[in-house]
């Protein structure tokens, strides 16, 4: 069985040497330049944080990267795609705005922001899939695809849909237009469960589709011809009032993600970076984070990002959990900690289906880089 190389340096700080000097070193170990950068444009994809959220990447991260792709003379920018839900993102100037609000400025990091697919969401390429069994192709944001190089930098973390999000999930589900994160969706779509729901409306805020409706009983009940199953209802109700019953629609998703991703990725030069802290249990996607689950881990970094997001589930898995977080609240019966918190999903899906259509490996080598 192949093996890839990830390579991983924790949190801990000499007096005088900071963590950036840290994730400067981790790179340069871990091969970035070993890319030939020089008169390249380089997308690094970022989630910059749905305002109102404190757990997404600080800007210097990115930063830091940025300016070490300078050095090596490519020309780096920040990029992300617009949402499909309601939120502070789902257009670029808005998009923009919530960039320059988290930080997020050609001061704060030495390079431009360009939201990938356009003003509206619209401004995408449809790119085929190699080896693709759900998407023969994948529509993505044409900034993303005009780049010679891809890196990304993630911020690893828990999600209400794929289990985790890592650099699957960032680059898979974050470079697809509009257009794209519906085609990812529509396998499944969330239904309420009318016992458990107040009618409280607070759900409606967050559907971009008005799919949600309230009968005679006051209660929700979501209209399966106008969702598109972003699953952002079942992220939002404070009641768990709200699920996706059908079965595999998670599973598909996970596979789509990592189809998407092998569309992003295939034919150019890419590395990517995985930030192991404040591990929140759902997606920065929200306007508002959770505690951590568990103690901040490290920085994870390699050619394959298969790799790279199993590496991050384990160390994850394998740290305590925090018992103020989420995860006491919860059984723990599936023997790690994102089943835990979301047992109706399958992160599994994401790396298995991946290493299926090649591309990258589920086993790997961690190397550690003081």
């Amino acid at each position: 069985m192949d093996t890839s190389q990830v390579y991983f340096t924790d949190m801990r700080c000499k007096v005088g040497e900071s963590l950036l000097v840290k994730l400067e070193r981790l790179i340069h170990t871990a091969g970035i330049e070993r890319i030939p950068f020089k008169q390249k444009y380089v997308a690094i994809k970022i989630h910059f944080g749905e305002p109102g959220n404190l757990s997404f990447l600080r800007p210097n991260f990115a930063k830091t990267v940025a300016d070490r792709i300078k050095a090596l003379g490519g020309l780096p920018f920040l990029t992300d795609c617009n949402t499909l839900y309601v939120g502070r993102r789902n257009n670029a100037l808005v998009h923009m705005d919530a960039a320059f609000e988290n930080g997020y400025s050609p001061l704060s990091t030495g390079c431009q922001n360009i939201i990938a697919d356009g003003l509206k969401g619209t401004d995408d390429l449809e790119v085929p899939v190699p080896g693709g069994v759900y998407c023969k192709t994948a529509r993505i944001g044409r900034a993303i695809m005009d780049a010679d190089i891809l890196i990304s930098l993630n911020h690893f973390k828990g999600h209400e849909m794929s289990g985790f999000g890592g650099a699957i999930k960032n680059i898979g589900m974050g470079s697809g237009s509009r257009a794209g994160k519906m085609l990812m969706h529509n396998e499944g779509k969330p239904e309420v469960d009318q016992q458990v729901c107040i009618g409280c409306r607070f759900c409606t805020k967050f559907c971009n589709q008005q799919a949600i409706l309230f009968g005679e009983n006051k209660k929700a009940r979501i209209d399966p011809a106008l969702c598109v199953g972003c699953g952002r209802c079942m992220g939002v109700c404070n009641y768990h009032a709200i699920a996706n019953n059908s079965g595999t629609s998670g599973e598909i998703l996970n596979c789509k993600m990592a189809e998407y991703t092998q569309a992003v990725l295939a034919g150019r030069p890419h590395f990517h970076i995985n930030v192991v802290n404040q591990v929140s249990p759902y997606c920065d996607c929200h306007g508002e984070n959770d505690a951590a689950v568990v103690p901040d881990i490290g920085i994870f970094a390699s050619f394959d990002p298969v790799a790279l997001d199993k590496a991050c589930i384990d160390a994850v898995n394998a740290a305590p959990g925090i018992h103020t977080s989420i995860l006491s609240e919860r059984e723990h019966t599936h023997h790690d900690h994102m089943t835990d918190i979301h047992p109706t999903t399958d992160w599994r899906s994401q790396i298995s289906h991946a290493e299926k259509i090649r591309l990258g490996h589920g086993t790997y080598e961690l190397l550690t880089v003081k």
